[in-house]
């Protein structure tokens, strides 16, 4: 797994009823691009995250751009 800083961690929920999270990427520490990721939640928590098999990363490159004029 690869991220960039701005990138979004999608942490998928492993339990019925759980809810999945969403936390930017603020901080790629391991070699080209690889984990560990420090991550930056909605609520301001920060913390530093190895994914795992229920992660994905959405690219800042790949997130939609709204139009501009």
């Amino acid at each position: 797994m690869r991220a960039a800083v701005g990138d979004r961690l999608h942490v998928h929920s492993r339990s019925v009823g759980s809810t999945p999270q969403v936390a930017e990427v603020i901080d790629v520490q391991g070699a080209d691009g690889g984990p560990p990721f420090r991550v930056r939640y909605p609520d301001g928590h920060e913390s530093v995250v190895f994914p795992g098999p229920d992660c994905t990363v959405e690219h800042l490159q790949d997130a939609p751009h709204s139009a501009t004029s």
